[in-house]
C-alpha cells in the first residue's frame, strides 16, 4: 500500500484559513472545495479504522457535516487536514464503541477491506508465483492482525504508518499526549510482531 504523503505541521497556509472562512459564511464553491480537496483522505482513513466500505462513506458523510457545523471554531492551531483527522477520528471511536454495545465488531468482512485496500506492493518483477503467494498471504495476516487491536492503538498505528503522521499531529488528532501515542504505538508493534512471528 503506497503511504499517503507527509503533512506538513507548519502554521497553516493563508489559503486553508481563507478557505475555512469562506465556509463559515456558507459560501458553496468553498464548501465544495474542501470536500474536493478532502474527501478521498477522510474516506480512506475510515475505511481503515472501520473495516467496511459502507460504514466508511457514513461516517465521511457525518464527518464533513460536522466539518461544516464546526468551521467556524477552526483557529488554524494545526494544519486544516489534521484538524479533520480529528475529526474522523472521534467519529470512527463513537462507531466503534456503539458496535461494541450491540456485538457488531465480529461482522466486519476482512476479505471485502483488503480487496478495497490492495495488498501490500507487489512483488518486483519477475518474482515466483510461490513468492507473490507468500506476500499476498503476509498482507493478509497483516490486515487482520491490524483488525484486532484496540480501537486506539489501530488508529495510532494508521495514522502513523499509512497516513505519515508525525507524533505531535497524531497526538493532536486522538486527543492526547505525545508519550501516550508513543506508548500506543510502541504496543501495536509489539502485538504485531507476535501475531506475524506465529505461522
Amino acid at each position: 500500500m503506497k503511504p499517503a504523503r507527509v503533512i506538513d505541521w507548519s502554521e497553516p497556509a493563508d489559503s486553508e484559513c481563507n478557505i475555512a472562512e469562506r465556509c463559515a459564511t456558507g459560501e458553496p464553491q468553498a464548501c465544495q472545495d474542501l470536500v474536493d480537496t478532502h474527501q478521498r483522505m477522510v474516506y480512506h482513513l475510515a475505511l481503515q479504522l472501520l473495516n467496511n466500505h459502507e460504514d466508511a462513506l457514513d461516517l465521511s458523510q457525518d464527518a464533513f457535516l460536522t466539518v461544516f457545523r464546526s468551521i467556524h471554531r477552526f483557529r488554524g492551531d494545526s494544519a486544516l487536514q489534521t484538524w479533520i483527522y480529528r475529526i474522523v477520528i472521534n467519529h470512527a471511536r463513537n462507531r466503534q464503541r456503539w458496535w461494541r454495545r450491540r456485538r457488531r465488531a465480529d461482522e466486519v468482512s476482512l476479505d471485502a477491506v483488503i480487496a478495497e485496500r490492495g495488498e501490500l506492493p507487489a512483488p518486483a518483477r519477475g518474482a515466483s508465483p510461490e513468492a507473490a503467494l507468500d506476500q499476498k498471504q503476509l498482507s493478509g495476516r497483516l490486515w487482520r492482525a491490524l483488525n484486532r487491536l484496540p480501537f486506539d492503538q489501530r488508529s495510532a498505528l494508521v495514522l502513523r504508518e499509512l497516513h505519515g503522521m508525525r507524533y505531535v499531529e497524531i497526538a493532536f488528532s486522538l486527543g492526547v499526549s505525545n508519550a501516550a501515542v508513543k506508548s500506543r504505538l510502541a504496543r501495536a508493534r509489539q502485538t504485531l510482531r507476535s501475531e506475524l512471528r506465529t505461522p
